[in-house]
């Protein structure tokens, strides 16, 4: 049985420095100086950013051809307007619009975007899922 956790979410991109410059402009902060890789602090975890080139090969599949979309990454906001405010910044940083934030079918209200390498992020404000002060989530008992 393995723990049911995530630590370290990895994200193959076809241009590290411009991956780098991407999420500096977002205001995130890179933890550390790494050769080949970008380490991002998160709440409990990390994000990688990883040559696809050289993450194939770290996989022991050198040569195979990466690619993206097929998952979405997201960030919970406590408001409609944060959500709003978190997809404009995302867009001035040099995001791709995919679906502008909304009232959705389940209750909240969330959009998508993703970013130059085409992974796509949601921000979603979802009313039966309280946040953390920290932005932290722990699913409500069912």
């Amino acid at each position: 049985m393995t723990p049911q956790r995530v630590t370290l979410v990895t994200l193959g991109v076809a241009d590290l420095a411009a991956a780098r410059a991407f999420y500096a402009r977002l205001g995130w902060r890179e933890h550390g100086a790494t050769e080949g890789v970008a380490f991002y602090q998160m709440n409990g975890m990390a994000l990688a950013l990883f040559g696809r080139d050289d993450l194939a090969k770290d996989q022991g599949r050198a040569g195979a051809a990466l690619g993206t979309g097929a998952m979405t990454l997201a960030q919970n906001f406590p408001t409609e307007a944060a959500v709003d405010a978190a997809y404009a910044a995302a867009l001035a940083a040099g995001g791709t619009a995919l679906k502008p934030p909304a009232k959705v079918f389940w209750g909240g209200y969330s959009g998508y975007w993703a970013d130059p390498d085409g992974h796509v992020w949601e921000v979603a404000m979802n009313p039966f899922w309280p946040l953390a002060e920290d932005g932290s989530l722990t699913l409500p008992e069912a």
